[in-house]
């Protein structure tokens, strides 16, 4: 759980972006210059944009040598492999902003995920006990909600993101760590990316379809609002790949506007429909330290790790496996064996060519849902 304000990794979520044109309603008034406009946007923005203090406490996995117990003591700590499990508490602070007048707020998921609590900073000062209303880790979007809060501020419009058109302005708001509404004024970059976000000790997650922009990145902007110089919601604010200068990701307004559609009709369910499917596998890329200690030299991903219990485990995989085939299709890197992974239906099966100490061997896998763990 990396909520943007932990810090800086080497991929610190924060902020990306997008401006939505809407037809002529974007162009710029007639007797009022762009500076003004968006001067104008902002002040309207401002008061519905939250920032999120987050307490975790929960039990994370502490990675380990991953091929230790092959070729030496120590590996997979009582874990089934995939390392030992240990207590801790953090601090975490992100974005986000008012959703509707029933106190739903709009978030990353990975700035709340994990929360034992959650405490939300309106712009007036309040502070306000929040919980998480429902989260989707595989779109990274997430609800909190506030009750009885007479002084709600208005909630945001969202804009559509299939108008947007390359070079609009962008500007992305939030509440970085220990600042207070910092705007940050950028371009629309891109289309489509697809990103693979996390790692260095998290599990990276890979995100379709991201709308990127030049907006400047605050760490803590995780969830804030991405808006056009009209002030609608064209994307939500999500990640910067560091330590890169101008290329931040947001996702874009009618993704989450469908996604969080769902969230509010299923309050505390955590749902999987970016994410596809799962089997419980970590991966790790051949390269040449990894393939003398396994004594392979064909291509393929390794099995770095097996959850327990999961369908690769149930499967017969096992660390130090090197996964060379899914369904046909041969597998270079981790990615490969992913993107297959999530975008089979779950519960359907998949066939591996898979490699165990020399030996070559067909396994059939199960694919099922990510757990909520």
């Amino acid at each position: 759980m990396l909520g943007a304000a932990l810090g800086a990794a080497s991929m610190i979520f924060v902020i990306g972006g997008h401006a939505t044109a809407l037809g002529p309603s974007v162009a710029v008034a007639a007797g009022e210059d762009d500076q003004q406009q968006i001067i104008q946007a902002v002040k309207h923005v401002e008061p519905s944009v939250v920032a999120l203090e987050v307490t975790i406490n929960g039990t994370q996995v502490m990675p380990v040598d991953p091929f230790g117990g092959m070729f030496g003591p120590g590996f997979g700590g009582g874990n089934g492999g995939a390392g030992r499990l240990q207590p801790f508490h953090a601090q975490a602070s992100g974005s986000g902003f008012v959703y509707s007048s029933s106190g739903l707020i709009v978030t990353n998921d990975h700035v709340v995920h994990g929360a034992s609590k959650v405490t939300v900073v309106f712009s007036n000062g309040d502070r306000i006990p929040g919980r998480v209303y429902s989260e989707d880790a595989g779109a990274d979007l997430a609800l909190v909600k506030v009750d009885n809060y007479a002084k709600l501020p208005p909630a945001l419009e969202f804009g559509s993101s299939h108008e947007v058109q390359q070079g609009e302005f962008a500007i992305a708001i939030g509440e970085p760590f220990e600042l207070k509404r910092t705007v940050t004024l950028g371009i629309v970059s891109g289309f489509d990316r697809d990103e693979t976000i996390g790692g260095d000790g998290t599990a990276p997650h890979q995100f379709k379809g991201l709308l990127q922009t030049s907006a400047p990145i605050n760490p803590g902007n995780s969830g804030g609002p991405l808006i056009d110089i009209s002030g609608r919601v064209i994307g939500v604010n999500q990640s910067v790949a560091a330590p890169a200068q101008g290329i931040g990701f947001a996702v874009p307004a009618d993704t989450a506007k469908s996604t969080i559609a769902e969230l509010q009709a299923h309050p505390g369910v955590r749902t999987a429909t970016a994410n596809g499917g799962f089997i419980g596998v970590q991966l790790a890329p051949l390269d040449e330290n990894l393939r003398q200690q396994l004594s392979y030299q064909g291509d393929g991903v390794a099995i770095a790790g097996v959850v327990g219990g999961s369908a690769a485990d149930q499967a017969g995989l096992q660390p130090g496996d090197v996964i060379q085939r899914v369904d046909g299709k041969t597998v270079a890197k981790p990615d490969d064996v992913a993107s297959i992974i999530r975008g089979t239906t779950p519960g359907k099966h998949v066939s591996m060519e898979v490699w165990t100490s020399g030996t070559r061997h067909l396994v059939s896998v199960q694919v099922g849902t990510q757990p909520a763990s």
